[in-house]
Parts: C-alpha cells; sequence; structure tokens
C-alpha cells in the first residue's frame, strides 16, 4: 500500500511540473547578488589591501622604510616569498576571498548585472534610469581602473586582456604594461564623459562620495593625473601622457574637500583594518623606521606628534626624543617610538588618494616640462599645506615649517626630484604603496637597503615584486613569456616608467 502511495504521488509531482529543472529555483533567495552590493565590496576591499599593515598582506610600508619590524624581519628584509605576499596581494584584486573573484571580480560582475538589466522606452523613468545606469558603470569602470594601475605598478606586465575570463579563459596572457596605461587613460575619459552629475549612481552603496558625481569626476581625472606622470616619466608616448596630464589637471582635486577616502566605524567588523591589526590584534609588530623619524625630526615637522606616539620617557616622565627601529633588525617595541594614536582610531579613514598626492604631481608635472597652469613650487607649497591641514596641523605651524630654508622650494637642498620625492615622502607615510611608488620614480628619498637583505633583492630596495608562485606554477608559459618582456621576474626589474 505504502509503494502505490508513493507511486501516486511521484506522478502528481510530475504533472504538476512542466521541467523538473524549475526545482533548482529558490524563490525565497535570490541567484544574483545586487550590483550595488558587489560595488561596495570591491571599494571596501580595495582601501583595504591598500590600508593594512598585515605582512601577509601589505609590505609596502616596509619596503619604503617608513615602517619597520620589531620581532619577525623578514619582510623588512624582502623575504616575502614565504608569507606568499605577492599571491595575496594579487589574488586581492584577481582572485581574493570575496563574493566572485576579488575585487576585480566583484566589479566585473557588477559591471555585467547592470548592462544585462533592460529599461524599456515605454518606461516613465527611461531617461533617468538610462542616465543613472551610465552614472555605475563609470563609477565602477574608475574603480577598475585604478585597480589595474595598482597591479601594473606592482609587477609590470599583467593579465589584461584576457583577465577574469572564468573558464572562457583560465589562463590568461600577459600584456605590456605601457599598453595597459595607454588603454586605462582612454577608459577614464570615457568614464568622465558619461557621468551626468544631475543624476545619482550608486546612492548608499557608494562608500567613498556617498553619491557626489562631481566628486567621481574629481576622482577619475586625479587618477588620469597620476597615469599621466607615471608615463611621462617613461619617456615614452610624451604626446599622450602630456595630453592626459593637461587634461586632468583641469579636473582634479582642489582641496582636501575632494579626497577619496573610505570611512570606518568604532565597532568591528568595519573598523580601519590598522585598528584591527595594530590594536585589536594585541601584537605590536611595527615602529616607525629610523631613516624616516629622523628626516622629519631634522626637518621640524609638525606632523611628527601626529605620526608618532610621545612613548617614550625618561625616568622623571619627561618626554625623550623620537627613535625610529633600525631597518632589518630586531627592535624592541618597549624602547623605540610608537606609532601615532591617530592612525590606530578604529573610525581612522582610509585614503584612496588626496590632494596633496595630486598637488605633488603637479609640481612634477611642471618640472618635466608639460603646460599645466602654476609653479613647481606653488605646487609643492600647496601639497605639503594640504598634507598638514589633512593631519590637523594649525596653519602658523604650516607656514613656519614652509619658510624653513631646508624646506623652500628655492633652498631645499638638490635637484627637484629630490625637493619634490622627500616631501612626498613625508606626505604619504600612511599610504604606502603610492609613497613606494613615488620614491621609484623620483629616486628619492635615496634609501638603501640593509646590509643583510634577502639575496633575492641583490642589494637593493625592490623596484617591483616578483609575480606570484601561483602563476609560475599555473600558468607557467604565460608567466615565462612576460618575466622574459621585463628583463626578469626579480625584484630589482624596472618597470617600464622607473628609468632613472
Amino acid at each position: 500500500m505504502k509503494k502505490i502511495i508513493y507511486f501516486l504521488s511521484i506522478l502528481v509531482l510530475l504533472s504538476s511540473c512542466s521541467d523538473l529543472t524549475d526545482l533548482n529555483n529558490d524563490d525565497k533567495n535570490s541567484s544574483q547578488v545586487p550590483p550595488s552590493s558587489l560595488f561596495t565590496s570591491a571599494s571596501k576591499g580595495i582601501a583595504e589591501q591598500l590600508i593594512n599593515t598585515n605582512v601577509n598582506k601589505n609590505i609596502f610600508r616596509l619596503v619604503n622604510q617608513q615602517l619597520t619590524e620589531t620581532t619577525y624581519t623578514d619582510e623588512s628584509v624582502y623575504q616575502w616569498t614565504t608569507r606568499k605576499i605577492s599571491d595575496n596581494h594579487w589574488n586581492a584584486f584577481y582572485a581574493g576571498t570575496t563574493t566572485y573573484d576579488g575585487s576585480l571580480g566583484d566589479l566585473l560582475n557588477a559591471r555585467k548585472f547592470i548592462e544585462a538589466e533592460e529599461i524599456l522606452v515605454s518606461d516613465p523613468q527611461f531617461v533617468s534610469k538610462t542616465f543613472v545606469k551610465k552614472n555605475q558603470l563609470a563609477m565602477i569602470d574608475i574603480l577598475t581602473v585604478y585597480s589595474y594601475q595598482i597591479l601594473v605598478d606592482t609587477f609590470g606586465d599583467i593579465p589584461y586582456t584576457e583577465a577574469l575570463k572564468g573558464s572562457e579563459k583560465y589562463l590568461g596572457k600577459y600584456d605590456k604594461a605601457l599598453e595597459i596605461y595607454k588603454d586605462l587613460i582612454l577608459r577614464l575619459d570615457d568614464d568622465i564623459v558619461n557621468i551626468n552629475v544631475a543624476y545619482s549612481g550608486f546612492g548608499k552603496a557608494d562608500i567613498i562620495y556617498s553619491d557626489k558625481m562631481a566628486s567621481w569626476i574629481k576622482f577619475a581625472n586625479s587618477i588620469k593625473l597620476k597615469l599621466g606622470i607615471n608615463l611621462k616619466a617613461s619617456g615614452l608616448e610624451n604626446a599622450i601622457a602630456d595630453a592626459a596630464i593637461i587634461s586632468a589637471s583641469q579636473g582634479a582635486f582642489t582641496s582636501n574637500a575632494d579626497n577619496a577616502k573610505i570611512s570606518y566605524e568604532k565597532n568591528v567588523p568595519n573598523t580601519n583594518p590598522i585598528y584591527v591589526d595594530l590594536v585589536s590584534s594585541g601584537r605590536h609588530d611595527f615602529v616607525p623606521a629610523k631613516p624616516f623619524v629622523d628626516a622629519l625630526v631634522a626637518n621640524n615637522d609638525p606632523r611628527t606628534k601626529v605620526y608618532f606616539a610621545q612613548n617614550l620617557k625618561d625616568d622623571a616622565g619627561n618626554p625623550l626624543p623620537y627613535k625610529g627601529g633600525v631597518v632589518g633588525v630586531k627592535n624592541s617595541f618597549g624602547r623605540f617610538t610608537h606609532v601615532g594614536d591617530t592612525i590606530q582610531l578604529p573610525d581612522f579613514k582610509g585614503t584612496y588618494l588626496d590632494y596633496a598626492e595630486v598637488e605633488f604631481l603637479l609640481a612634477e608635472a611642471v618640472e618635466r616640462g608639460v603646460a599645466v597652469s602654476g609653479s613647481a613650487a606653488t605646487h609643492y607649497n600647496n601639497a605639503i599645506t594640504a598634507s598638514m591641514k589633512d593631519w590637523g596641523i594649525a596653519q602658523v605651524e604650516i607656514d613656519i615649517y614652509l619658510a624653513q630654508s631646508t624646506v623652500a622650494y628655492a633652498t631645499a637642498t638638490g635637484v627637484w626630484q629630490q625637493k619634490i620625492g622627500e616631501q612626498a615622502w613625508y606626505a604619504l607615510f600612511n599610504r604606502g604603496f603610492e609613497g613606494w611608488t613615488s620614491t621609484r620614480r623620483l629616486n628619492f628619498p635615496a634609501l638603501s637597503a640593509p646590509s643583510n637583505a634577502d639575496a633575492a633583492a641583490e642589494g637593493e630596495i625592490p623596484s617591483r615584486m616578483t609575480y606570484p608562485i601561483r602563476e609560475q606554477t599555473l600558468n607557467s608559459v604565460n608567466y615565462n613569456a612576460a618575466a622574459t618582456a621585463i628583463g626578469g621576474d626579480k625584484l630589482k626589474t624596472k618597470l617600464f616608467w622607473d628609468i632613472n
């Protein structure tokens, strides 16, 4: 009897379903992640990869000698393979642990979903929805360009035209860094044109600019300015570089109000990753590095009181001079200056790009002979002022600093590369990657590798990261071609724009 009832139940089920595959559909849970969520996820993922101090992910403050280590010194001496740091940095963009395939994967899928959304001409909101869609696609592309620049400026040639193809092309070829740069500039030009400031974008899902489209245009121009300066430094495609720099300079950031930043909260899980690494972890892995501390102290830089904690005291409790840790050796945490309290706040904002960097780039543009408005000295002063104001330094202190003969553009030591390069190093303290990029492009400050640097560095401060081990093993044909094309997959191999 039970068998008959079971058989009849099957017949009823079959007769009620035209296609058994309908049973695979979950009517209560969407199989598609909303594009807005993907956009937010990518924005957060990009920022956190560049902001964190985790030695498994971000070692740029160490390579640029702004911080150094206390107990474990591998990363300060450029032993990066044991922790697969290259793999982790690569994966944060290409194949991370987010919903799809890292930040670029999130952005790609958000774009696909939005492009697939049909807006009927008969829809009363056809015009507004169309403009919102274009704004969203432009915002996605701006962050995509930003991400690819980071990858190029880390490794050199990378997968680009064949990247993120999934099953269509798991093992992508590597495109030339120069060609990628040229395409990124074109993409930003399109993004800038496609944004309509009268309409919205991702609304509350925009955690960078809270849906202010005019700010996204300035952000795109500021990224283009950076691309143009790096391209100009290469001595290649000067016409393209000049055009990019000149056009970008007219629409880039003009004050700290334009800064591209991400806000964090006081409670986990949305706290600044520096707080997670340096405070909530209970670890004491880093101290400010001696070259950086000594340079700021020598210049009477007022940012020292924000960058560094006044933790060193004599027996009477009086503050002692700041003391930076020696690069490449163990440094007892209690005997050296600590990172300032402000930077370690859980809700301290993270920066993608700021006005100070833009002004340093404009000063460099003038010195490289590009026809942008203003003098190198003016842009240099604007950059220093912007940085200090962003860190809460009073104007009177800024004026005193700029008036010093060691700081004033006309009298500061060295060629223009040294003047701009050293001041940019100070300003980019908490932006290790861009600090490293500036140092590589200008060759200043003149840093030296520690005497015990890993053999892979060949006695030099790294100019790039080596390609991930995963690429070497799983994508060996394309990896070998790329390694040969760039002059060897080595730490000392120069990127195409690093010719000084």
